[in-house]
């Protein structure tokens, strides 16, 4: 019997108990058998006297238990999720399952796990009527800030509207608030929750229970929801390109980056205008990069330099706001902006060379080749990849790096794909907006 048959033979439920706010801490409890697990967010102080629709963020809180529930059950995975502290309806709890069945397909994957849809899980909850439409006084926008490139971009163009941009900061670290002051957010504009996990999680997986990667974005989406509500902020402007739409093992829809994916986009959009009230009611959600490629976002961030110093997405390094120079994350970053930059900067930004290290060859050809893998990190698409590295090599071909040497040896004539008018037309931006991506876009 698998380790998961057994899970699942051993925990046959998983209960949401309850989500309340105290003070300024909104505490979960959910568990699994005699396992209980109480995470929680602490909110900026003051946050308790601004005027917002109460009954919105009470669906958005509960709402966002959903979404943290699953970093927990996928420790056991047991068949069946009773919720006991609000309600769904039928088409509410399969938008749920198809969440955590897709956002779950890299851990199902890596513990060699082939689950069914329909028997995975059951979500157990009361009938309950969405929220009914109604008209809010929103204003302004609301940029969720992760410390990597892709967000410094969206505020960089926002900027250009003159839009009231607020920064929103989960676990805020140096990197993200770094962001936010090299853009010029005054503080009175960054909100900054905290979230915490609760430690009895960490205490099965040391004891052999499951482990893996979870549709963390989603808890983004719907923590952005709730703040921008509470807030009342008009719009919640995500950095997620047309690039996170491809899947990472060939012939599978496996994509680790799921939940930052258009068909989500699509998904939780339609979630806030059945579930919420709509959008004159709750604030929207959209990707503002979606019509572009990580190639296109790159060649745009090197216009900033003020933000080299300060920019961080390494998940290895993001304890000490350092850059590892050894995963998969940062070599896709360093490929990428060797496209544009020159090794000196580059050097300064990352303390080393990535393109010398000849130990990461094989991390280097799960980046570029068919027929190979995608590394489990937050990297664009192979044609993206393949195209920086030849615009690396035409910069450095005089005397060329260990890893240029490994791509010019791999791919001997390379004529690359054109990016430079990439546009995806699939993508929920605001025709208001469109403008910003370049003028051959507008429409």
């Amino acid at each position: 019997m698998s380790l998961y048959d057994e899970l699942r033979r051993k925990h046959s439920r998983f209960i949401y108990h309850s989500f309340e706010l105290h003070g300024n801490e909104l505490i979960f409890h959910f568990s699994i058998d005699d396992y209980h697990f109480r995470p929680k967010w602490t909110f900026p102080e003051g946050i308790n006297s601004l005027d917002y629709d109460r009954e919105l963020a009470d669906k958005i809180a509960f709402s966002l238990g959903m979404a943290e529930l699953v970093s927990y059950w996928k420790c056991a995975c047991p068949p069946v999720v009773e919720v006991r502290c609000g309600g769904l309806s039928g088409w509410e709890k399969q938008w749920w399952k198809k969440l955590y069945f897709n956002g779950l397909g890299e851990f199902f994957y890596r513990n060699g796990i082939t689950p069914d849809f329909d028997s995975f899980m059951t979500i157990e909850a009361p009938e309950e009527q969405p929220l009914s439409p109604r008209t809010n006084a929103l204003a302004g926008v609301l940029v969720p800030i992760g410390g990597g490139k892709d967000s410094v971009v969206t505020l960089e163009l926002l900027k250009k509207t003159g839009e009231d941009i607020s920064a929103y900061i989960i676990n805020p670290r140096p990197a993200t608030l770094g962001c936010a002051e090299a853009a010029g957010i005054p503080e009175s504009r960054v909100i900054a929750p905290s979230r915490t996990i609760d430690k009895q999680l960490l205490e099965l997986n040391k004891l052999g229970y499951l482990n893996g990667h979870t549709p963390f974005s989603a808890v983004v989406a719907f923590s952005a929801e709730l703040f921008a509500c509470v807030y009342g902020r008009r719009y919640i402007a995500l950095s997620n390109e047309s690039s996170a739409n491809e899947a990472y093992v060939e012939g599978t829809s496996i994509n680790h980056q799921y939940s930052k994916s258009t068909e989500f986009e699509r998904d939780f959009r339609e979630y806030c205008e059945r579930s919420f009230g709509g959008y004159d009611r709750c604030p929207e959600y959209f990707s503002l990069l979606r019509p572009w490629s990580e190639w296109q976002i790159a060649r745009e961030f090197v216009k900033h330099p003020q933000y080299f110093g300060v920019f961080q997405s390494c998940n290895l390094g993001s304890k000490n706001n350092t850059w590892c120079c050894n995963c998969a994350k940062c070599l896709y970053v360093y490929i990428l902006l060797a496209a544009f930059l020159d090794d000196d900067v580059l050097t300064g930004i990352f303390g080393c060379n990535m393109l010398q290290k000849a130990e990461l060859s094989d991390m280097l050809d799960g980046l570029i080749l068919d027929g190979e893998d995608k590394p489990f990190e937050c990297v664009g698409t192979k044609d993206e990849v393949r195209l920086s590295l030849e615009m690396a090599w035409e910069r450095r071909k005089s005397d060329p790096p260990a890893l240029l040497k490994r791509w010019r040896e791999l791919f001997p004539e390379y004529t690359p794909v054109s990016l430079d008018r990439f546009f995806d037309t699939d993508n929920f931006v605001p025709e208001k907006l469109k403008h910003l991506l370049g003028e051959e876009y507008e429409h």
